[in-house]
């Protein structure tokens, strides 16, 4: 199937735009209840979950590979975890500006071009671009941009669904 790939490039900027937003209000929050950023960067949603500093890793870090590769570009390099509140904050403004130097003539004709990536610990899939990025990137995203929303909600940051999805309107 194809589609108009450079359509998930405002997708994406619209989640960093969001991912900033619920991180102002935790740090608001976090500043509120007497917490730093550095515990609220660790702050998880259970246990056995990654932390928010993760999250937004995984955030910055997809919405410039996924687009990068889809486009047959050179992928930025990776951002790490142990960041401060305001590195992370740069590191979104940093993936927006990427994200807005991308074209549309980038992405045209390359919706059924093969990709093969390693994910996870070995597991090395071959798909088509527009799978990757429409699927794969877009799927992840989502996740992991509700998982910081729900990490932040969860300890007791006054967000709902409007910060999720409309703080870039």
């Amino acid at each position: 199937m194809t589609v108009n790939l450079f359509s998930f490039i405002d997708l994406f900027d619209r989640q960093l735009t969001a991912l900033a937003h619920i991180l102002k209000k935790g740090a608001d929050h976090a500043q509120s209840i007497g917490a730093s950023e550095a515990d609220m960067l660790n702050w998880r949603l259970i246990d056995d979950m990654q932390p928010l500093n993760f999250q937004i890793m995984v955030g910055c870090n997809f919405t410039r590979a996924w687009p990068a590769r889809t486009a047959g570009l050179p992928v930025p390099g990776e951002i790490g975890v142990d960041l401060s509140l305001a590195d992370f904050r740069d590191e979104i403004a940093a993936s927006k500006t990427y994200l807005a130097s991308l074209k549309p003539e980038q992405f045209a004709g390359r919706d059924d071009i093969p990709l093969t990536h390693e994910i996870g610990t070995g597991m090395v899939l071959t798909l088509p671009c527009g799978q990757w990025l429409t699927v794969f990137a877009a799927t992840n995203l989502f996740f992991h941009v509700s998982t910081a929303y729900d990490i932040l909600r969860a300890h007791g940051v006054p967000i709902g669904k409007i910060d999720l999805f409309a703080a870039g309107v």
